[in-house]
């Protein structure tokens, strides 16, 4: 485990530094179109990573309760350790993956580039290029100023070298209302998804009587086989009436769109 220092000074555990910073340059992005944080919020974090989102809230919001939930082991132990660093019993680091149904999920594991580690490898495989579009577009936008003076031609190279050296780990899966039901939860202010692919499961896991009690979500869907329509129409069955689909900027060439709903 290292640790990395923030553009603020702020130091975080991490796996990989470059990485860390990066992560960081996201949080803001998902506090727009009408999401945000309040005191008193209670957040959900899938695929929370290392937990910078949660540590950045903590930095700013009293009285939260933050549930993060990371599957892959190595990710997860950095995220425990920032969760109490910057949360402590407030700030809940569950060691698994969330879906339509408990069980357990073989994840890829990228030692390389762990944030994108993830059970559905095969969304990438659908476009070849989609890969290469998204490192191209994270050096594009990269926080390090040195990673836009990169050739675009070697994303190429560049993605494979991420991929690299990848580990197949079985992880543990619950779903959302198990969550809420174990810790008697009243409600969710901010449901967050950013789980590589994943997303549709998540949302299937809320059973129908807990839906009422989410308030706003920011979820990143990778549009494959109409999966983006198919989440707007859930939200929008399930109460939401704002609701925002926006391309990040660097990934306008890739199936990623970030949806942004609140009642």
């Amino acid at each position: 485990m290292n640790e990395a220092k923030l553009s603020d000074g702020t130091r975080v555990f991490c796996l990989r530094s470059q990485e860390a910073l990066v992560l960081d340059s996201h949080v803001e992005g998902y506090l727009q179109h009408g999401i945000d944080i309040e005191e008193g919020d209670i957040i959900f974090d899938v695929g929370a990573n290392i937990g910078i989102f949660g540590a950045r809230a903590f930095q700013r919001f009293k009285n939260l309760r933050v549930f993060a939930f990371e599957p892959i082991p190595d990710i997860h132990k950095v995220l425990s350790a920032n969760a109490q660093r910057f949360g402590g019993k407030a700030y809940h680091a569950l060691n698994c993956g969330l879906s339509n149904e408990a069980g357990e999920l073989n994840f890829t594991y990228y030692p390389n580039a762990p944030a994108l580690s993830t059970a559905h490898g095969s969304d990438w495989e659908k476009n070849p290029n989609e890969f290469k579009e998204a490192v191209a577009g994270s050096l594009r936008t990269a926080p390090m100023w040195y990673a836009r003076f990169i050739p675009r031609f070697l994303s190429g190279f560049i993605a494979r070298r991420l991929r690299a050296n990848s580990q197949e780990v079985r992880c543990p899966l619950r779903t959302v209302s198990e969550i809420i039901d174990e810790h008697e939860l009243p409600r969710i202010d901010l449901l967050k998804i950013d789980c590589e692919g994943a997303e549709l499961a998540v949302l299937q896991g809320i059973r129908a009587e807990h839906w009422a009690g989410i308030r706003k979500a920011v979820i990143e869907v990778h549009d494959i086989d109409g999966r983006l329509e198919t989440i707007q129409n859930l939200l929008k069955q399930h109460g939401f009436t704002h609701i925002v689909a926006e391309k990040e900027a660097g990934f306008e060439k890739t199936s990623m769109t970030n949806l942004f709903a609140h009642r």
